[in-house]
């Protein structure tokens, strides 16, 4: 190890096994600190501010509003519980749960997400007295310093150590692998190199797989209500968030009256020749998203692939071609860019849904608007993916909102579909260890004909 990754690293050991015998009350004194450090305006403004001005990425509003709103979210959900001592206890089957810090964190975090990732993976991962690294990325080092700060600061305020939190001023690739090789456990939020990376460290890791968020409207939908959400999540922070639609799938019975009301909204429907000059700009040789486009606003996007659109366009849309390598836009896009496709009976939208998430983000999500409970249950039965959002904007919900009942995370496996040992939202319960303790009960023995009766009355015994 470099000299900066074992001295932070050290300081992390140090500061984690002076919490480590802390009380659940000294504990959440401690999150409430940091957590209102991160949330407050001022300082989120600042976070955003300096993230929309170090990655090019994004809208100021929106960063502001999705740092303070999965700030706020993840500490309503780590609110109550039980992190220290004795967390679960069974008297029927004589088991007691006590819960256990993991150790030294080493938390990846993304350039799309620069500041409110750090907030959403920090504080569950305080919650459990453990502490953290973040590695991020290079575009976004200096947000991850001033969040960080923010954060180091409350933890002086109350009495714990600042090195419970900290982040590699210079991060690099070298540097990050030191890192995941001398901490305990990993989280990796961002692509899927980085992912990789974690996974083939040697060290615990929690990762994430890549997103490409589909979205069913069948003929039954309220349309009005289906467009704006979809809008919604598209726009929002520019297409930042890997749970933006990326493809909606529609019933071809609506479709003519979907598009008007996309182009209500501010969508610009691309032509074949637009298409053709879309594709080109977005993926220059064809295979890699260009540098250019992540998060940039549909007009800037436009303007530099050579369309003229009306102003006002908020974002973009075309039809897909094929699912696929030989079609990018099939793909996750990061920009506002939406792909429309068309079906007529409802197998095959679930069809589209495993085509496109198969060729990318397999195990990642997918949403439906409809009314029909029956076809929400097929679906949920039937596609690999991780989470189904019924009538909701993707990027808002998938992560956690206040009007559905998800884990708020930044950090959403993708199970082993998308490549992760989990297939829900990282929380404060993927960050500890546990210890069980089994006392004598009565003994519970298995009924032979419970377990063999409807084998032997078909084939006997």
């Amino acid at each position: 190890m470099t000299d900066s990754v074992q001295a932070l690293v050290a300081r992390a050991r140090a500061a984690q096994a002076a919490v480590e015998s802390w009380t659940q009350v000294q504990v959440d004194e401690m999150v409430a600190a940091v957590g209102w450090a991160v949330y407050r305006r001022e300082h989120a403004e600042a976070c955003a501010r300096l993230a929309c001005d170090e990655t090019g990425m994004g809208i100021y509003e929106d960063k502001v509003l999705k740092h303070r709103k999965k700030t706020l979210g993840t500490l309503r959900d780590l609110q109550d519980a039980k992190t220290v001592g004795l967390i679960g206890e069974d008297r029927r089957r004589g088991l007691l749960r006590f819960a256990k810090p993991v150790g030294v964190v080493g938390a990846l975090t993304p350039v799309t997400n620069a500041s409110s990732t750090i907030c959403c993976n920090g504080l569950p991962i305080l919650k459990c007295r453990n502490a953290v690294i973040f590695a991020p990325h290079p575009s976004a080092k200096r947000t991850a310093a001033l969040t960080c700060g923010y954060m180091r600061a409350a933890l002086r305020q109350v009495g714990a150590p600042e090195d419970l939190v900290q982040s590699i001023a210079e991060p690099s690739i070298p540097t990050t692998q030191e890192l995941m090789q001398a901490v305990d456990l990993i989280v990796a939020t961002g692509g899927a190199a980085m992912v990789k990376a974690a996974y083939s460290s040697g060290t615990p890791a929690y990762g994430v797989g890549a997103g490409n968020s589909i979205c069913i409207v069948d003929e039954t939908a309220d349309l009005a209500d289906a467009v704006h959400k979809i809008v919604q999540s598209k726009t929002f922070d520019n297409a930042t968030s890997c749970s933006s639609e990326n493809s909606v799938v529609i019933h071809e019975t609506i479709l003519e009256e979907m598009l008007t009301r996309f182009a209500a909204e501010g969508g610009h429907l691309c032509g074949p020749l637009e298409r053709e000059r879309l594709r080109r700009f977005m993926w220059p040789d064809g295979a890699h998203l260009n540098k250019q486009v992540p998060g940039q606003a549909a007009i800037k996007i436009a303007a530099a692939a050579g369309l003229s659109v009306p102003e006002g366009t908020r974002f973009l849309l075309v039809r897909g071609e094929a699912i696929g390598p030989l079609d990018p836009f099939s793909g996750e896009k990061l920009s506002p860019v939406l792909t429309l496709w068309t079906f007529r009976a409802f197998p095959e939208a679930i069809a589209y849904v495993q085509k496109l998430t198969g060729y990318s983000g397999l195990g990642h999500s997918c949403s439906i608007h409809t009314t029909r409970d029956d076809r929400v249950r097929e679906l949920g039965m039937c596609a690999s993916v991780s989470r189904i959002m019924v009538r909701q904007p993707q990027c808002y919900a998938n992560s956690g909102d206040y009007v559905n009942g998800m884990p708020f995370s930044l950090t959403l496996g993708c199970g082993t579909w998308g490549g992760n040992i989990v297939s829900e939202n990282i929380t404060w319960k993927h960050f500890i260890n546990t210890t069980w303790i089994s006392t004598p009960i009565e003994a519970v023995l298995p009924d032979e004909n419970a377990i063999f009766g409807s084998h032997w009355a078909r084939h006997g015994r």
